[in-house]
């Protein structure tokens, strides 16, 4: 036989009975939390042009806190970040930036579409503006086989 004393059950020891139930509300508002924070940190991780990027199997190396993007789109338009800007005023541009510095890296993102070309003379634009230290981007993982009816890499005439 059990009682009731305020609202808690007591057995007849006299002890209290256990409750077995889970208080979730220390879970939920962790978990609120950790959302918030990842709702505001991931658009801030990310540039958001639509780029076709060729894949590498290097060793990927760790990223700087502010990486400075300059992206070349298959239009052959040139950005930094995801701001678009004229070929003559990108090396304005970058000197412009709040952490201008010719001793950072610029990482330069060309979608795979782009002419090798192109590509050179972007990154001769940079070399001419004193921005020495350009790291190529591309995606992690192996690239793909060679398509059927291309020689593949071995085999040399």
């Amino acid at each position: 036989m059990s009682a009731s004393i305020a609202g808690s059950e007591v057995d007849d020891d006299g002890d209290f009975a256990e409750a077995h139930e889970i208080n979730v509300t220390p879970f939920i508002d962790v978990m609120l939390v950790l959302l918030i924070i990842f709702m505001i940190a991931a658009p801030l991780s990310t540039v958001d042009l639509p780029i076709d990027l060729p894949t590498s199997s290097a060793m990927p190396q760790k990223k700087p806190d502010k990486p400075t993007y300059v992206s070349l789109k298959p239009d052959l338009t040139v950005a930094i970040g995801e701001t678009a800007v004229k070929r003559a005023e990108l090396i304005s541009a970058l000197d412009a930036a709040p952490d201008a510095n010719k001793d950072r890296f610029i990482f330069l993102r060309a979608d795979r579409a782009v002419a090798y070309g192109d590509l050179m003379d972007v990154m001769e634009i940079l070399r001419a503006g004193g921005y020495s230290k350009i790291k190529l981007v591309a995606l992690e993982g192996v690239p793909a086989a060679a398509a059927p009816g291309q020689p593949s890499e071995t085999a040399k005439p």
